[in-house]
């Protein structure tokens, strides 16, 4: 870990570095073997699911991704035994790649409650482990936005290309050029359904009411960089502001994360949504080929980036204008993915 760059956590407004703690790999951690223990989860009925008697006891059905089947049976299937034996029920899980719902039978009401939410705590914690697969963006690649995008990128390299670490590799696709609100976890046709359907309800329960039903015109014009050294840059961003003045696309931004965040769709991250365009990137660096997407939930490792020197882009670009553009609609994106205007592809907008 370089001490010289920590990572950056925002709580109640303002900004603390972060000790990284060093923890040694885990074998085989895709098959890791947890369960919560007895005392961990509660065995009085509960109102949060249904469980439903039948002529044999009691039943409760809960649907899963396939993807998470795993966690559930472990290794050689022993956290699915050990759930069973001391919860004293039985647990029918579909086939791997296979979608459906996970049943839990038990003779006791209680043994069958207690092997839900244990369930529900072992799902929750390996969720939280997955990879983001989409993200709500606003697009920011029109025709001229991606022209003076280019220029400032032409403009940079031939005045700084002699900074520390200044290259060509570091710059963003320019048809990917984007906002990002939040990431999300979508390990399933429904579960990426309910996000579309929910993006829906928030264009009619407040999208339309912010906006006025028209698009919002917003500038982006002047670069800022992320981290707390401009001599040790790791992203640099286009900032994006209403052209009125008014805060109606950061009122857009936070209650569609808000909303999001209540469904259980989204994780929290910040108070408010930090609208910035990324333009530079350490981390395109290492892989030119890797995704150029939210700066912010990145998951490589700071020894594995090299900083640039961004002092003098910061002084020779502070006011750059890449230009104005009508935001009509928020995007369902999908990560690692393009469409034919070499934009995500997208699988639900408003």
């Amino acid at each position: 870990m370089d001490v010289l760059r920590p990572p950056l956590v925002r709580i109640g407004g303002r900004v603390y570095r972060k000790n990284i703690i060093q923890e040694q790999a885990v074998a085989h951690e895709d098959e890791e073997d947890f369960c919560a223990g007895p005392g961990d989860c509660a065995d009085e009925p509960c109102d949060a699911f249904v469980v439903e008697e039948t002529e044999r006891g009691f039943q409760c059905r809960v649907e899963v991704p396939s993807p998470l089947y795993k966690y559930i049976i472990g290794k050689k299937g022993e956290t699915k035994k050990r759930l069973e034996t001391e919860t004293r029920t039985s647990i029918s899980i579909p086939k791997p790649g296979v979608e459906g719902e996970i049943v839990i039978t038990g003779q006791h009401r209680s043994g069958v409650i207690s092997a839900r939410t244990r369930i529900d705590v072992l799902l929750d914690s390996f969720r939280k482990k997955q990879p983001f697969t989409h993200f709500l963006s606003f697009a920011l690649n029109q025709p001229a936005i991606q022209e003076r995008f280019l220029q400032f990128k032409e403009e940079v390299l031939e005045k700084c290309s002699k900074d520390h670490g200044v290259s060509s590799s570091l710059f963003q696709n320019p048809a990917k050029l984007h906002l990002t609100l939040g990431t999300l976890v979508l390990l399933n046709e429904q579960e990426i359904q309910k996000a579309c359907d929910l993006l829906q309800r928030c264009k009619e329960d407040f999208v339309d009411q912010i906006t006025g039903g028209q698009p919002l015109t917003v500038e982006v014009a002047g670069v800022e960089y992320m981290n707390d050294d401009p001599a040790m840059t790791d992203v640099l961003y286009a900032k994006v502001h209403m052209k009125d003045g008014s805060d109606r696309l950061q009122m857009v931004a936070d209650q569609l994360v808000e909303r999001f965040v209540a469904s259980g769709l989204m994780l929290k991250e910040w108070d408010r949504v930090k609208l910035h365009a990324t333009v530079m990137n350490t981390l395109f660096r290492k892989d030119p080929t890797e995704e150029r997407n939210n700066t912010m939930t990145g998951k490589s490792s700071f020894k594995e980036r090299e900083s640039f020197n961004g002092q003098n882009i910061l002084k020779l670009f502070e006011n750059f204008h890449f230009g104005e553009v009508q935001l009509d609609s928020v995007r369902l994106s999908q990560r690692f993915s393009s469409d034919a205007s070499g934009y995500y592809a997208t699988s639900g907008q408003l």
